[in-house]
C-alpha cells in the first residue's frame, strides 16, 4: 500500500524523512500486519480522524477506506455513530468531506 503519487511528493519536498517514515513504516509495516485487515484499520483510521477533527485527511482515507472494502453507507453509519462520542460538529464536518468527494 502506498500514498497517492500527489502525496508522497509534496511530502517528500516538504520533509523527506516523514515521507520515508509514512512509507516504510506507516503503510509498508503497520498498515501490512496480519492481526487487523485492511478494512478493519481503515475503519479505526477514518474514527479516529473523524473523532478528531482532522478533516485534511479525510478525503484520502476515505478513498483508502472505499478501496479497502467499506461502502459509503457504511462510512455515512460510522460518522453517524462517532456524532454520540466524538459530536455533532466533527461528524457534521466528516459527512460535508465525504460527500464533497463525489462532486
Amino acid at each position: 500500500m502506498s500514498l497517492p503519487p500527489q502525496a508522497t511528493s509534496r511530502l517528500q519536498q516538504q520533509a523527506p524523512k516523514l515521507a520515508q517514515l509514512t512509507e516504510q513504516v506507516l503503510f509498508g509495516d503497520v498498515w501490512q500486519r496480519n492481526e487487523l485487515s485492511p478494512r478493519e484499520r481503515s475503519l479505526a483510521t477514518v474514527a479516529a480522524l473523524v473523532v478528531l477533527g482532522r478533516g485534511e485527511q479525510l478525503p484520502f482515507h476515505f478513498e483508502l477506506a472505499q478501496r479497502n472494502g467499506l461502502s459509503r453507507e457504511e462510512l455515512v453509519e460510522l460518522i453517524t455513530h462517532l456524532a454520540f462520542y466524538g459530536g455533532w460538529p466533527v461528524a457534521a464536518s466528516a459527512l460535508n468531506r465525504l460527500d464533497s468527494q463525489e462532486e
